[in-house]
């Protein structure tokens, strides 16, 4: 389950998480985009709506993806597709078939040429396509931001990610598909609430598939002591660790940790907090009004001072600057 950051007495305290809840936590859904698309064959639509992240589940039928700089990917019912954005795909029954129809940014839909085409092709709540009983019919969600935390799981994962029916076997997607087009009270929070578990299952799949290589910070999880110690990191970022404290209290000494910390994640401990605390204040200033002071202390600085001039140091940017669009 993805939480929320929940302050208490001015000091940001995460809820329990592994290393995989704590990054999911940054692209979690919120008023994402779904749809149940519903096509005849030909057909074919060209995506460029510069989404961080979409998923693509086909229920019925066949559909093609094509990746303007890869190799297109062929899904069958219960396959699952993850699109990094922001590049443009096309998805169609065949890979060949040109495009008909465009997805622009906020799941605006057009002719190439521009027409509006949303209300002509609308198939009731949340489906959309070129016939009520159409051959293929892909459920799509799409997340609208992706965040500083959530980078460092977009990061990892390959511009498009593809888990076929027989390498995975997840329940969520007939769920998925029965609430997708119901239209009740709180609905949008229950179909963000789903795609959100359906990404969790999707990457944890991904990671654990034969062969994978998985990225450092994943693996360490499964070490007892290091695991331990990024639990520590991620559960209370503001507590004022230093190495010694986090050796404590994953039952080691000073150096051991340092070692091992190192050796799996890729960098020290008290550098990996710093770039945590960072993404986590970076999230908090483009998505709420608190002062800078006050991200500062809830995510473990002093004061904005402090915070400015680590944020300064790494990102090249001030805390106002970041917070100030594009």
């Amino acid at each position: 389950m993805l939480h929320r950051l929940t302050p208490i007495r001015l000091r940001l305290r995460f809820p329990t998480m592994d290393a995989l809840a704590g990054l999911l936590a940054g692209p979690r859904a919120k008023g994402a985009f779904l749809l149940r698309m519903v096509m005849e064959p030909p057909w074919s639509v060209r995506i460029e709506d510069r989404a961080p992240l979409c998923l693509m589940c086909v229920t019925d039928g066949e559909a093609w993806i094509v990746p303007d700089g890869g190799a297109p990917v062929l899904l069958r019912p219960g396959d699952i597709a993850i699109a990094r954005g922001p590049d443009p795909y096309t998805v169609a029954h065949r890979a060949d078939t040109p495009p008909r129809a465009m997805i622009g940014p906020g799941g605006v839909c057009t002719t190439l040429s521009g027409e509006p085409l949303s209300e002509s092709m609308r198939l009731g709540v949340r489906t959309w396509g070129n016939a009520v009983d159409g051959s293929a019919t892909v459920l799509v969600g799409t997340y609208p931001w992706d965040g500083e935390v959530g980078r460092r799981l977009l990061d990892a994962l390959p511009p498009l990610l593809h888990l076929p029916a027989e390498v995975w076997n997840c329940p969520l997607m007939p769920f998925l598909d029965e609430e997708i087009s119901r239209d009740e009270p709180g609905q949008s929070v229950v179909l963000d609430r789903l795609l959100d578990l359906l990404l969790i299952a999707a990457v944890r799949a991904w990671f654990s598939r034969p062969g994978a290589e998985p990225p450092a910070w994943y693996r360490a999880m499964a070490d007892p002591v290091v695991g331990r110690a990024l639990r520590l990191l991620q559960n209370d970022p503001a507590h004022p660790w230093t190495v010694a404290s986090l050796a404590a209290g994953a039952g080691v000494s000073r150096a051991a940790l340092g070692r091992r910390f190192t050796d799996l994640v890729g960098e020290p401990p008290m550098a990996y907090l710093t770039g945590w605390r960072l993404s986590l204040a970076a999230d908090l200033l483009r998505e709420t009004d608190a002062t800078v002071e006050s991200v500062a202390r809830r995510v473990g600085y002093s004061s904005a001072f402090a915070l400015s001039a680590s944020f300064k140091r790494v990102r090249g940017v001030s805390p106002q600057e970041h917070r100030r669009p594009g």
